[in-house]
């Protein structure tokens, strides 16, 4: 007989995965080794066609005396994987963990530290980009919130946000009631960068944060991966995704530095977008430059060149960016050559990289 469980748990650690046979067992065990009663672990299987049921089956059978459910779904894609996850939670607050990754050793204990000394709205973490394959190039990531301070200015907590840029839903741990807030399903449909739309936007509700500094996550950088595939949906949908914020904030009636803020991000976005772009073939390439164009003028609060004037007095890197998003607005010829030039030599060098793997 399984012993009784809490009523509601503490944590809901959510995994939505699709075709991942490879790497569930490794993640899940990182997570099972670090959960107790008070947690749930709930996996949605997004119609997977290999073996990754069967994976997180055994690691149920593996578990019984912890709270592990499976949801099968016919595939729909990681955001509608996402929504339904969200469904399925009871937990107090949600950690999403994406299913080829690992949760760092100690991470649960650190989270309901906070949880219990100071109940925010949201808790902020460090983060690891995780290259299993070339572990010198692994890199820890901070935030430059105040450490293990409650922070309660709205202001503060989305200007550092645009700021450090670094949008995962998983490096952010809400309470469920903030997620509540929002209309489902809340991450968009077959849509690439999901987490870019919603994650500033349930920011905005929460009246309260606190930045943990611990390395709660090793994100996997695959050799070709979802986010370095580049297409002509992936730049529309980066360029898209904190287009679809705007109108929320608009309504939220953020405040004049959030929205400069914001601006700056929304500029970085772009030009990282047109660089990538490159590595289309050249009628693509200008033609979906030509179309986010209008998305990325249509995202901003205030006028491009206010904008871009701002930034050209700042640090070094907005100085930069600005410089290249004057450059790509005005079609100029020698960004262009540069870009292509770049890019092409990037894109070899990684199907160098990956050949080479594949020949190990």
């Amino acid at each position: 007989m399984k012993p009784q469980l809490p009523d509601a748990p503490l944590l809901s650690i959510l995994v939505p995965g699709y075709n991942v046979e490879r790497f569930i067992t490794d993640c899940l065990e990182h997570i099972t080794a670090q959960m107790q009663q008070h947690h749930e672990l709930i996996v949605v299987d997004d119609g997977s066609t290999d073996h990754t049921v069967a994976r997180v089956r055994a690691v149920q059978a593996a578990h019984p005396r912890l709270r592990i459910r499976l949801v099968e779904q016919a595939n729909q894609g990681i955001a509608d994987a996402r929504n339904r996850a969200l469904l399925e939670a009871h937990g107090e607050y949600i950690l999403f963990v994406d299913s080829d990754d690992r949760l760092l050793p100690r991470s649960l204990e650190a989270l309901e530290r906070v949880i219990h000394d100071k109940r925010p709205d949201v808790i902020a973490t460090a983060l690891r980009f995780w290259h299993p394959d070339a572990p010198d190039k692994d890199r820890d990531v901070f935030m430059s919130y105040a450490p293990e301070q409650t922070i309660t200015c709205q202001d503060a907590i989305l200007t550092s946000f645009f700021n450090d840029r670094h949008m995962y839903v998983w490096c952010k741990v809400f309470r469920r009631e903030i997620y509540a807030q929002e209309a489902m399903p809340l991450f968009p449909s077959r849509r690439l960068f999901e987490d870019v739309a919603v994650v500033p936007r349930l920011l905005q509700r929460c009246r309260s944060l606190v930045y943990l500094p611990h390395v709660l996550l090793a994100y996997r950088q695959h050799p070709v991966s979802i986010t370095r595939v580049i297409s002509e949906q992936w730049c529309v949908d980066f360029a898209s995704a904190l287009a679809a914020v705007k109108p929320h904030f608009e309504r939220a009636g953020v405040s004049a530095a959030v929205r400069a803020q914001f601006d700056v991000a929304v500029c970085h976005f772009y030009i990282g977008m047109v660089k990538n772009s490159y590595q289309l073939p050249a009628a693509k390439g200008k033609a979906v430059r030509g179309k986010v164009r209008g998305i990325f003028l249509d995202s901003l609060f205030a006028p491009p060149q206010q904008v871009l004037a701002g930034m050209a007095g700042a640090g070094r890197r907005d100085a930069r960016t600005a410089r290249q998003v004057q450059r790509a607005l005005d079609g100029n010829r020698w960004f262009h050559f540069q870009q292509s030039a770049v890019r092409k030599l990037k894109l070899w060098q990684r199907l160098e990289r990956t050949r080479a793997l594949l020949r190990r």
